[in-house]
């Protein structure tokens, strides 16, 4: 990574991604966002350089994904599938040595990942995060910041837990379904629902032809 990694997305999220980066002591080439009116300005002095067509779709460069909406970041990694997707921890988050981390996948600052716990490709494990023991996370999950999983949870593919949620042991929560802030999961969730509220029920489901 000595000539720097590319980061694709330039919204709020990218600011936390990137300064993981630097506190990584990781070197940040460019930026890539498809908003014409951020283009040619900078976060944290590094270039929004264009449009992510200007990315070579062949590239094999070292990159990182900033786009927090778990559909959307699935689809950039498909449509750039050749680049060399890193995973970065933050200095000060705690991750076990025994911990399993897909590529393309960040733990930001404080987060805590706890014994023989399994993340998959490009997930967000985000600030102040815990996730205990024997947890099951899959692809494109993203775990907000203060959210709390107890042992044994499994996650699957696209989940999405708003900001200090928290979800008991032992719990499954399906595909694709989001689960409120600040709510409570007690019990196992299907694919494609949304829940919320003490404890979480569900309230609706997304459609799943969109993922």
């Amino acid at each position: 990574m000595d000539k720097g990694v590319i980061i694709i997305g330039a919204g709020g999220h990218a600011k936390v991604v990137i300064s993981t980066l630097i506190a990584s002591g990781i070197k940040v080439n460019k930026i890539f966002d498809d908003n014409p009116d951020k283009w040619g300005s900078c976060i944290f002095d590094i270039e929004i350089a264009g449009p992510l067509s200007k990315v070579d779709l062949q590239s094999t460069e070292p990159a990182l994904t900033a786009i927090g909406d778990n559909k959307v970041r699935k689809d950039i990694v498909s449509r750039f599938r050749h680049l060399h997707w890193i995973t970065v921890v933050h200095p000060s988050a705690y991750v076990d040595p025994t911990v399993f981390l897909g590529k393309g996948t960040v733990v930001f600052a404080n987060a805590v990942i706890q014994p023989d716990t399994f993340i998959g490709d490009h997930c967000i494990i985000n600030t102040g995060a815990t996730i205990d023991h024997d947890c099951r996370i899959g692809n494109h999950v993203h775990i907000s910041p203060g959210v709390n999983l107890a042992g044994d949870v499994q996650l699957e593919d696209g989940v999405f837990c708003g900001i200090g949620s928290k979800v008991i042991n032992e719990i499954t929560i399906g595909k694709w379904a989001t689960v409120g802030a600040g709510a409570v999961v007690i019990n196992d969730l299907p694919g494609y629902s949304l829940a919320v509220g003490v404890p979480a029920k569900v309230i609706g489901y997304v459609e799943d032809d969109k993922y």
